[in-house]
């Protein structure tokens, strides 16, 4: 199996949103993830990513691990060889597993991922598109959760007189 250096760097790079992912907060992005040192500037990002207020803050705990795990991984790669280009074919697959496993984590937690469904209007036939973007989505429901936690916590505390 042949995996051409170029291949194997456009994907992790394409695939982690780096690119896009700091756009707006004007801090410069590697481009090109084939070198240790360059790596380790696109984990950084993703790591900050997944912090609070990050494109991907929405992942969950053991998400996180696992993208972290992987990320270890790729680095070790790194630490062992330096450049993809010096990898085996074997090393280079590994790297592009690792790299679609955290592809597919942080494609499905993207809090700017847009999520349209057609929803129906209440007394009426028709439908109508509505599109959301999946970080509104999640802070609807934790604030939902939130509400009814605080309304069974504000219940329980009359019923007990306290």
């Amino acid at each position: 199996m042949k995996f051409g250096k170029g291949w194997v760097v456009a994907g992790v790079l394409a695939a982690l949103y780096v690119g896009s992912a700091f756009a707006a907060d004007k801090i410069d992005v590697v481009t090109k993830g084939d070198t240790k040192d360059n790596f380790e500037a696109v984990a950084a990002a993703v790591r900050k990513q997944m912090g609070p207020g990050g494109y991907y803050q929405y992942v969950q705990n053991d998400e996180r691990q696992a993208v972290e795990a992987r990320l270890d991984d790729m680095q070790a790669l790194f630490n062992r060889r330096g450049t993809v280009g010096q990898m085996t074919a074997d090393e280079k697959v590994q790297l592009a597993n690792d790299q679609e496993a955290i592809n597919a984590i942080l494609a499905k937690r993207d809090s700017r991922r847009v999520i349209c469904e057609r929803v129906q209007a209440t007394g009426s036939h028709l439908t109508k598109s509505v599109c959301k973007t999946y970080g509104e989505i999640e802070r609807e429901r934790r604030d939902s959760v939130q509400y009814l936690q605080d309304r069974q916590k504000q219940a329980t505390q009359n019923i007990s007189g306290g």
